[in-house]
């Protein structure tokens, strides 16, 4: 089991920035991605970012270009830094993570979720 544990969030004025930490603990030894989700009133949960343990990014095109993701200072941490924060940009951010088997040739990916936090973008 993995479990993820999400600090930040909060009530953020538009224009502002926004930075998030998701720390990982328990079977993390084959942990391959992290990355945020956000789920907006309304609307489906999206990815927002994510980062791979080879280093590679993703980013949705909402955020593309005003926003990173990183690893932390400590292990099995990921940061999400959102900058010029839009109203659209407000929801419930759920930190991800995806641990990876290989036996045998068989691939099993297993997915673990953060228990959300809440993004307000308002003046």
């Amino acid at each position: 089991q993995v479990q993820l544990e999400e600090s930040g969030g909060g009530l953020v004025q538009p224009g502002g920035s926004l930075r998030l930490s998701c720390a990982a603990s328990g079977t993390i030894f084959s942990l391959y991605v992290m990355g945020w989700y956000r789920e907006a009133l309304g609307k489906e949960r999206e990815r927002v970012a994510a980062i791979t343990s080879g280093g590679s990014t993703y980013y949705t095109a909402s955020v593309k270009g005003r926003s990173t993701i990183s690893g932390g200072d400590a292990k099995h941490t990921v940061l999400l830094k959102i900058n010029s924060l839009k109203p659209e940009d407000t929801g419930v951010y759920y930190c991800h993570a995806i641990r990876r088997t290989i036996t045998l040739g068989d691939t099993r990916d297993y997915h673990y979720w953060g228990q959300g936090t809440q993004v307000t973008v308002s003046s």
